[in-house]
C-alpha cells in the first residue's frame, strides 16, 4: 500500500538538490522556462540527463511538442531567480538576462552550468513526465551551486 503523500514528501525533503531552471523555446520562437529540481545525470556514453516535468505545469506542453531543452544550473546567489520561474508569473524572463543557446534554448546568464540537450525520449510516471536528454553542448564556470534541502534553499559552506 503507498505511503501517506505528507510522508513521502518529508522523507524526499531530506535529500538536498541542485536547483535548475529549464528552458526551451515555443513554437513561435517565445522563451519558457521553469524552475526543477528534479533533474540528473543519467548516463555518460551517450551523454544523457533526465529532467521530471509535473504535467500540469507551463513548461510541459510545450516540451511535449518541442525537440531541445537547456537546463541552466543556477549559483548560491540566484535565489529570486528560481523563485521568479517557480512562480506563475506571466513573462518569467522579463529582466533577466539569457542568450540563446546552439539550439535556440534559453542560456541564463551567471550560472553555474548550462547543459543544452536534444529531447530523446518522454515517459509518463505519476503526475510527472521524465524527459531524456542527450546533451549536445555545456558550459560550466567556478561558483558554488544553489540547493534546496528541507523545504527551503540553502548553500554549500
Amino acid at each position: 500500500m503507498p505511503i501517506d503523500k505528507d510522508e513521502f514528501r518529508k522523507a524526499m525533503s531530506r535529500f538536498a538538490s541542485s536547483v535548475t531552471v529549464v528552458t526551451t523555446e515555443s513554437e513561435t520562437g517565445e522563451p519558457k522556462g521553469l524552475t526543477v529540481s528534479a533533474f540528473c545525470s543519467l548516463s555518460l556514453d551517450p551523454p544523457l540527463v533526465l529532467i521530471c516535468i509535473e504535467k500540469n505545469a507551463s513548461l510541459h506542453q510545450v516540451l511535449r511538442k518541442g525537440s531541445h531543452f537547456a537546463v541552466n544550473i543556477l549559483s548560491e546567489d540566484q535565489e529570486l531567480i528560481s523563485r521568479r520561474f517557480a512562480s506563475r508569473n506571466g513573462n518569467r524572463f522579463e529582466g533577466i538576462g539569457y542568450t540563446k543557446g546552439a539550439s535556440g534554448s534559453p542560456l541564463l546568464e551567471d550560472v553555474i552550468a548550462h547543459v543544452e540537450c536534444v529531447v530523446q525520449e518522454s515517459h509518463p510516471a505519476g503526475d510527472h513526465t521524465i524527459f531524456i536528454g542527450q546533451v549536445e553542448a555545456t558550459q560550466t564556470t567556478e561558483g558554488k551551486p544553489l540547493t534546496y534541502f528541507r523545504g527551503g534553499y540553502s548553500k554549500l559552506a
